[in-house]
This record gives C-alpha cells, sequence and structure tokens, in this order.
C-alpha cells in the first residue's frame, strides 16, 4: 500500500476510534506521564527512561476497541443495570460479582474497576518476571483503565447525554475541554506513590467519585446552554459524506468554567492513582532492581529527569516543552 494512502487509512481509523474514546489521547497521555513523577527513586529512573513508550501507547486500549469487540465493557460500568443502590453495594471482588450478578450481566453493562484490579495482577507478575516488555505493556495500558475509571461517564447509561437531549456531552467532557483548556490546568500534585494495602477499595472508591459528579456533568450542561442559541451552541461538519453535530469552542468554555477545577481535579486524580497501582505492584512483586532493565541510564537522561521533575513541581512542563502530549505527534504503530 503506498504511504499516502497508509497515512490516509490511518487518519480514518483515527478519527474513529476518537469518536469513541474516552478523555481523549491527550489527557490518556498526560496522566501517564505525571505519575512517573510521584514514584519513589528506586522506580523513577526507570520509568522515565520508557516514558515515551508509556506516554504514545496510553491510548491503546481506545485502538484496540476498533477490532477486538471484547474490548469496550473494560473500560465502563453502567451502575444503574445492576441495582438501585449499586454503586455502593456491589461487591469489590470480581469472584463475589459474578457469584452475585453472574458473568454475562457483569460483561454486558461493564466491569473496568474489576478489570483495573486484573491489570494490577499482570503487572505484578510482570516485575516478578523483570520482563521489560512486558513491565511496560502492562503499565501504559493499566494507567488507560485507571483513567477511565475516574470519568463520571463512565459509570452511567447515559454515557454520551443520549437520554437526556444532551448527545456529543462525552467527547465535550473528557477531549474537547482538556484540548483547549490543558495549558491553564494544574498538572502537578503534591502526592506521592503509596501502597494500596486494599487496590480493590481503591479503585471503588474513585468510581464512586466519578459517579457522584453525574448529576453536576449533566445540570451544568442544561443550565449553560439556557445562554446560548443552537447557531452559537453547536457547530455542523461533515465527516465522510456524513453531518455532525458537535458542541462550539465557546460553548466548551463555557462550559469549563461553570464545572470550575472539575476535569483537571480527575485528571490529577488519575495520575496519582496510576502511581499508587505501579507502586503497589511492585511491592508486591518483592521490589525488583529495575535499574538493572535501565541499560541506556546515563549522565545526561540523570540530569534530563532532574530538570523535568523541577518543570512538573513549578507547573511548568507545557511551557518548557517538557510534556510529551503536547509537543510530540502521534507515532503510527508499525
Amino acid at each position: 500500500m503506498p504511504y499516502s494512502s497508509k497515512r490516509l487509512l490511518f487518519v480514518v481509523l483515527l478519527s474513529s476510534v476518537l469518536l469513541l474514546s474516552s478523555w481523549g489521547f491527550l489527557v490518556h497521555r498526560t496522566v501517564n506521564q505525571l505519575a512517573i513523577y510521584e514514584l519513589p527513586i528506586a522506580m523513577k529512573p526507570f520509568f522515565y527512561n520508557n516514558r515515551e513508550y508509556l506516554v504514545y501507547n496510553a491510548p491503546r486500549p481506545d485502538i484496540r476497541r476498533s477490532k477486538d469487540h471484547s474490548e469496550a465493557e473494560k473500560h465502563f460500568i453502567n451502575l444503574e443495570n445492576f441495582e438501585h443502590n449499586g454503586v455502593h453495594d456491589m461487591p469489590l471482588d470480581w469472584n463475589n460479582a459474578v457469584k452475585k450478578y453472574s458473568k454475562d450481566s457483569l460483561l454486558k453493562n461493564g466491569y473496568v474497576p474489576y478489570y483495573v484490579v486484573f491489570m494490577k495482577g499482570k503487572l505484578t507478575d510482570a516485575f516478578k518476571s523483570q520482563n521489560k516488555d512486558s513491565i511496560l505493556f502492562y503499565a501504559a495500558d493499566i494507567g488507560h483503565y485507571i483513567a477511565d475509571a475516574n470519568v463520571p461517564l463512565h459509570a452511567t447509561n447515559n454515557y454520551d447525554g443520549q437520554l437526556t437531549n444532551q448527545k456529543g456531552l462525552h467527547s465535550l467532557w473528557e477531549s474537547m475541554i482538556p484540548e483547549i483548556e490543558i495549558a491553564n490546568y494544574t498538572l502537578y500534585s503534591n502526592h506521592t506513590a503509596k501502597y494500596l494495602s486494599n487496590p480493590e477499595k481503591t479503585i471503588w472508591n474513585a468510581v464512586r467519585s466519578a459517579a457522584a459528579l453525574v448529576p453536576e456533568v449533566f445540570a451544568t450542561e442544561k443550565r449553560v446552554s439556557v445562554q446560548f442559541s443552537e447557531a452559537q451552541k453547536f457547530r455542523t461538519q461533515i465527516r465522510r459524506g456524513k453531518e455532525y453535530k458537535s458542541y462550539t469552542s465557546e460553548f466548551a468554555k463555557a462550559y469549563s468554567a461553570a464545572l470550575k477545577n472539575t476535569i483537571n481535579n480527575q485528571l490529577l486524580q488519575s495520575a496519582d492513582m496510576i502511581a499508587d497501582f505501579y507502586y503497589t505492584a511492585w511491592v508486591d512483586a518483592g521490589k525488583p532492581n529495575l535499574q538493572t532493565l535501565n541499560q541506556a541510564w546515563t549522565s545526561k537522561e540523570k540530569l534530563d529527569l532532574k530538570e523535568s521533575q523541577k518543570n512538573y513541581k513549578s507547573n511548568q512542563l507545557i511551557q518548557q516543552k517538557m510534556l510529551l502530549s503536547k509537543i510530540a505527534e502521534v507515532k503510527e504503530e508499525n
């Protein structure tokens, strides 16, 4: 296939994935990088030296959704479909959840918190085997699922506002607003990675916190909408011969202002939690020496990490062109 045709195919595929994806590629890549700065010194050089892999591959689970029909359910959980108080009453572990609801029901309605725990086990095993490729593979993927668990629209049937005449809210909240506002976000947390004695409870707390934000996500859109006419609120585009309606930048900015720090806070919580799961998996694996896998760790890279850490702490990663999700082009997979 000629390169131009291959490139076009890639762009079409990427566009299709973006319409279905969570958080958007930008935020998934961002939180995977931010988590690195929160790791202890025994882990940080290895992860920092491999930051490009972790950042570029952060959206990989979303890309898989276009080919793997079993992938989508790993990204969300429709809590309303389980029971009246499902968000609080559902079992924390997979086996008890299967006994209570059946595997088919869980697969149908999503099971992101359970899949995060499953992936944590895979990452732990990878650390134990000291297999560099496996460590990076599972670290990149678990970061994606943890971030998804922190998104309010991944905890409800009304995931795109399609049930309340607010269609398009999914990409507005998770992709469009961060792409517009990220330069104004706080991309620093004073959190340092901590050991999770109960990873199941931690990820479920994230889901519960996200679910608690669902009413605000919808109500705020309704409240801001009264300030805009239909023409001011939406724009129409033609994609591959079909007409699509999406929110305007002006509306996105107004909606973002009304939400205040909600999206930024969920972004930072995602990064904090990713660091915690990385650290917990490493500790549970017996704290293997990652420096033996860090073959290219040079004095120059040590200085680069020091400079990057400094800019992270001063919230200057974007300004100093060190946030990879903002400065690097999407790499095509071979």
